[in-house]
């Protein structure tokens, strides 16, 4: 009896007879059903919010706005092939999908961990895989491109290795490998053992010299019959490609064991030895191994060298180069008396250094300024990506922190850049706008299970989670009001029954006039 019903009100529409089936409807209806109405809409509209919600963090899309372009716009004839405007659309969007996929060409990380003696040891300890099903793959496709080639079947323990590169199962090509051994030395065999099956560094180490002897011998050999013809050719690459592997590996063991200065040497003649082979990146690792010596003179000329317009960039390039500059001005620079001031010739210096590093990387500098947490670097990199950020990280945070006040000036300065770059997706400043395809390869790269992603520039919500959540916040209000004050809820859905009948009233009329 408490409950006001809304026949109550004699509630009738301006033209419309009492007896018309709506209005009698309506005048049978009582809170309840509108509260259950409400309720039961504010509920689906809810579960859709967290369902857009759960494919955007996964997918960084909107999955009704993804289902509306991909399936309902052809059906309600949004795309014409016949027209020629569309069919330079087409191609303007093959261009672009092209120049995507050149921009998210996935590197080899130059100072990758070794898989036995680290990756595996932290599985052990984590029960945590730090390695994506999509980044070894890779691995084992590089592994096939430079260890392997058209002659293995001429030798039993090349053939046997050819197979092992192709295994899935770790285990399975650890054997293969102890299988190839038994039958003569193999210098890729070796490796192989020395990447996976090594529990430690001195033990890959040993393992690398071993390989070292065999694939010095192979190269000699395969270097005076490379001219005799093409499968000689390919045999040689194959040597040069193993042998340079090894020397770099040993000089990483040389570096992880404390024997930098070694390590030094072997990446210095390393790279006289083999100039051309600027695809595997020992710069980089030279740069690294500087740095911890504290040679910044040698670190210098190094990125005299390849800092250059005319040579690809990379995270440890713009960030070293930054690194020198803020070396200069660090110990001294206070963001106080800079702004009373000004800054200096050697403070701009190094602030518009920072400024283009992190134009380069934006993901860069949370990890140095441990606003996020760093985890083992992927096997494979993206540049520009999140995955480089981490592998620079990883291995030069140690060397941000030995020069006294260098974070606390990237701290200072490194959000600047973003006011430089409104809108990086369309127009960069001193690189090429920021590529838009590095979150779904980071993705693949990282392990998501326990690391975030860091996106940039930060996706905006898209409009159907806002509406959904907008629409779930008001049918849960409306259901609330109208369990609370029902009479006043019949007042206000009357008034608006008032003003928006004459409107549906007038279209309802309309139809038969735009229908002829």
């Amino acid at each position: 009896p408490n409950l006001f019903r809304y026949h109550q009100l004699n509630f009738t529409l301006p033209g419309v007879p009492l007896k018309y089936p709506l209005v009698m409807f309506l005048n049978t209806l009582t809170p309840k059903f509108y509260v259950a109405l409400t309720g039961t809409s504010s509920l689906i509209s809810g579960l859709i919010l967290i369902f857009e919600w759960w494919y955007f963090r996964k997918y960084g899309t909107s999955f009704i706005e993804q289902v509306s372009v991909s399936h309902l716009r052809p059906l309600l004839g949004g795309v014409d092939n016949s027209s020629p405007t569309n069919s330079n659309s087409s191609n303007g969007d093959a261009d672009s999908n092209r120049q995507s996929v050149s921009e998210c060409k996935v590197w080899r990380n130059p100072l990758n961990l070794f898989r036995g003696a680290e990756y595996n040891r932290y599985t052990w300890v984590t029960g945590r895989e730090p390695l994506t099903y999509y980044d070894m793959n890779l691995s084992a496709q590089d592994h096939q491109t430079f260890f392997t080639c058209d002659s293995d079947h001429l030798r039993p323990a090349d053939a046997i290795m050819q197979k092992a590169w192709r295994e899935r199962n770790p285990q399975a090509r650890i054997s293969a490998a102890h299988e190839s051994l038994e039958l003569e030395d193999c210098a890729t065999a070796s490796i192989l053992l020395a990447e996976e099956e090594a529990t430690t560094i001195v033990e890959a180490e040993k393992l690398f010299k071993q390989a070292l002897k065999t694939g010095e011998g192979c190269y000699r050999r395969s270097q005076q019959l490379q001219h005799h013809g093409a499968q000689y050719e390919a045999q040689h690459r194959r040597d040069t490609n193993v042998l340079v592997y090894i020397k770099r590996r040993l000089a990483m063991c040389s570096r992880k064991l404390g024997r930098t200065r070694e390590a030094v040497k072997m990446l210095r003649d390393l790279m006289k030895e083999f100039p051309l082979l600027s695809m595997f990146n020992i710069h980089e690792n030279l740069l690294e191994s500087l740095l911890e010596l504290q040679n910044y003179a040698d670190v210098q000329a190094v990125l005299a060298k390849y800092d250059d317009i005319s040579l690809p960039k990379s995270a440890t390039i713009c960030y070293t180069a930054a690194l020198l500059k803020a070396r200069a001005v660090s110990d001294k620079f206070s963001p106080e008396a800079a702004s009373r001031r000004g800054l200096s010739t050697a403070e701009m210096n190094a602030v518009e250094a920072i400024h283009r590093a992190v134009e380069f990387n934006p993901h860069v500098p949370k990890y140095l300024l441990e606003m996020k947490s760093l985890i083992l670097p992927p096997e494979h990199i993206l540049k520009r990506g999140d995955s480089e950020a981490i592998a620079y990280a990883f291995f030069h945070l140690q060397h941000w922190k030995r020069v006294e006040g260098a974070l606390n000036l990237l701290h200072c300065t490194w959000e600047g850049t973003f006011r430089m770059i409104p809108y990086p997706l369309e127009k960069g400043h001193l690189f090429y706008p920021y590529p838009i395809c590095t979150e779904t390869a980071d993705r693949e790269l990282l392990p998501t299970v326990f690391h975030e992603v860091s996106v940039y520039p930060k996706k905006e919500l898209p409009f159907f989670i806002l509406f959904t959540a907008g629409l779930c916040s008001f049918t849960a209000m409306l259901a609330l009001l109208t369990h609370q004050f029902p009479e006043l809820m019949g007042v206000f859905a009357k008034a608006v029954s008032l003003l928006v009948w004459p409107v549906t009233k007038r279209l309802l009329d309309r139809i038969p006039e735009l229908t002829r």
